[in-house]
């Protein structure tokens, strides 16, 4: 079809509009009155289909996620446009996070937030670019006053990018209300994300809530694959369960023509048709995000990064989702059959269903679902609860053993056994076992102390002081602690374990047995699998003290290698390298040319940094120098003359 020239130039006006406009204050906001908003645009190519890669409150590892990810296709560099007429509230510059992004606040009291962006557009940009010379910074958080950056309604505010913690091109978007909480940005109307598809649920978990329940004649928790007709989901069986069970739910939405995994917006679960768990993520304040690790299963997030969500509300979960709840959600089962129905629903409403029975089987001594076992004995401690596994011995068949608790020996028969393993279940409110001997060997425990998560409590040894402050712990701690020298001659203090989750950082005192000569070039280090984490600290007489937010085990390491720099180009255009640092981590660059302070923006995921001069027309001749710093002071320089 051929456009007639009107056609032309009303196409034309629209993608300037959208695209180009220019900055202007609304009366509005000069004369500070309430004005009557158009409604909320949305900000990626708006009036086309869009689709995401990500909801609002879906689950992350560490927070809920405050907004939806906009895809761009896998492109770098689609226009921004403002969601709503406002001003420019806030920039933020930096290599992690939100990367460059920029927030609007708008005449109706909500701030809008665009993340992961590769450029700002229009004033701004120039704005900032000058501020990171002023200032000899990359990174960069500005305020601004309601005049100096206006916004009418589809304003070009930047390009999409891949910026901060981005793992792949798009936008973040987020609308926050007065009160700065996070509100689903698909709840003001766009019409450009259509979702036809109801979640999808992929396991549920059963959890024994106290040593006296079981889930298959057994204590703990388990995971059970569903199986699906539709949009429904059930166990084809039931399972045999007694006492107070608690449920939790592997599930995700899925949107239209999109493989991505999305959160779910509301679940409600039944038992015998009453409804006794409502959970609805509609907004949540900033300061409650890391408080997800209450609402997911901690475990078996760090120990196989999957994602469950508890339909009970655990200890420690002060989370404002929960709505008409019973016995914080725990099901009680003591005889007959428990029908259990679980409804999955997404934004757009659509829901899944998912049904299974919980059968009444008395308490037994006799397992029938108990598997053979990998090493002699073992231990794991279940909320109030040390479990204690161990082969069982031909030469002894009452299977029982000996736990010391304050120096005085008991003798305790197993909970429940098979022909390939007893299990001893003990309460630990009632004393701190010392060691627990078997027919199969002798495990020492070390426990330390009992840890109340509602106050404060100072911990000292030889070893290892800890210092906990009330509202340091979800839960009460079972402390135990251990150090222990490698053959390779490295220090492993234990601390508790990594499945404890920590609501913020404790203050943590190593003394390490061996001594350590430079100590301004040597660190505490978290052990995470095979990778150190660096921690930092400061010596003082021979000590290390500092913070963490993660339990679990600490080494102490020397670091004196420098970062490395890779050339990847430099010339009069641009200067482009790969800094890399192999244990303590990059702390710091900076680039120059000719001595004055030249830009370099830092992207983490790639190690790269690449130059950007004040003035674009200004070519780089001259004498360069990059130097970078890693976290123990090290550092490396690269010079080179740029002709």
């Amino acid at each position: 079809m051929r456009l007639s020239s009107f056609s032309f130039a009303v196409i034309c006006l629209a993608f300037a509009h959208f695209s180009t406009a220019q900055f202007s204050l609304p009366n509005e906001i000069i004369l500070n009155k309430a004005p009557e908003l158009e409604p909320y645009l949305f900000p990626v190519n708006p009036g086309q289909p869009n689709f995401l890669a990500g909801t609002m409150g879906e689950l992350r590892t560490t927070h809920f996620h405050a907004g939806i990810d906009v895809r761009t296709n896998s492109m770098i560099g689609v226009p921004i446009l403002a969601t709503q007429q406002g001003y420019v509230s806030r920039i933020i510059v930096g290599a992690y996070g939100y990367g460059h992004a920029l927030m609007i606040k708008h005449p109706d009291g909500n701030t809008s937030l665009y993340g992961h962006l590769d450029k700002f557009k229009g004033p701004i940009a120039r704005y900032v670019l000058e501020e990171q010379y002023k200032r000899k910074s990359f990174d960069l958080d500005l305020n601004f006053e309601v005049s100096q950056f206006p916004i009418q309604r589809g304003d070009t505010i930047g390009l999409s990018g891949n910026t901060g913690g981005s793992s792949g091109p798009h936008l973040h978007f987020e609308i926050r209300d007065q009160n700065n909480e996070a509100l689903n940005p698909l709840s003001f109307g766009f019409t450009e994300v259509k979702d036809k598809y109801a979640p999808i649920a992929l396991k549920v978990a059963l959890v024994a809530m106290d040593k006296n329940s079981r889930v298959n004649d057994r204590f703990g928790r388990f995971e059970f694959s569903l199986v699906r007709s539709g949009n429904n989901y059930k166990l084809p069986f039931p399972i045999f369960a007694n006492g107070r069970i608690g449920v939790e739910i592997l599930a995700h939405d899925k949107i239209d023509l999109s493989q991505f995994r999305c959160g779910i917006s509301q679940i409600e679960m039944r038992v015998d048709s009453a409804r006794i768990f409502t959970q609805e993520i509609k907004k949540f304040s900033f300061e409650d995000s890391y408080d997800i690790i209450t609402l997911m299963d901690f475990k078996t997030l760090k120990t196989k990064g999957t994602r469950f969500n508890k339909l009970y509300v655990g200890d420690g979960n002060a989370l404002k989702f929960y709505d008409g709840v019973v016995s914080k959600g725990v099901i009680q089962v003591a005889e007959g059959q428990r029908k259990i129905a679980i409804a999955l629903r997404d934004f757009s409403g659509n829901t899944s269903n998912v049904s299974f029975s919980l059968k009444s089987d008395p308490l037994t001594e006799d397992a029938r679902f108990l598997e053979a076992m990998q090493k002699p004995i073992d231990f794991d401690i279940v909320e109030n609860t040390l479990v204690i596994n161990s082969k069982p011995c031909s030469s002894q068949k009452d299977g029982k053993a000996v736990i010391h608790v304050n120096g005085i020996q008991n003798t305790i028969s197993p909970n429940y056994a098979n022909s390939l393993r007893n299990v001893y279940l003990v309460d630990l409110r009632s004393g701190l076992p010392d060691s627990i001997q078997t027919c199969a060997g002798t495990v020492p425990l070390n426990f330390k102390g009992i840890i109340p998560s509602g106050t404060d409590y100072d911990y000292y040894s030889d070893l290892i002081d800890i210092k906990f402050k009330n509202g340091n712990l979800y839960d009460t701690l079972y402390l135990n602690t251990s150090h222990e020298i490698s053959e390779k001659g490295r220090e492993k203090f234990t601390i508790a374990t990594l499945t404890t989750p920590l609501h913020n950082t404790i203050a943590v005192t190593l003394k390490p047995t061996i001594s350590y000569s430079k100590t301004e070039k040597t660190f505490a280090y978290h052990i995470e699998g095979n990778r150190f984490e660096f921690v930092g600290g400061e010596w003082t007489n021979g000590r290390i003290q500092f913070n963490t937010k993660e339990l679990g085990q600490f080494t102490v390491l020397a670091d004196s290698t420098p970062p490395s720099i890779g050339r990847i180009y430099c010339n009069p255009r641009t200067a482009r390298f790969r800094i890399y640092d192999n244990l303590s981590g990059i702390a710091k660059f900076e680039a120059n040319i000719n001595g004055e302070w030249l830009l370099m923006k830092y992207d983490y995921k790639t190690g790269i940094v690449q130059s950007e001069r004040l003035d674009s027309k200004k070519l780089l001749k001259g004498d360069f120098q990059l130097k970078v710093t890693d976290r123990a002071g090290n550092e490396r320089i690269h010079k080179q003359k740029i002709l």
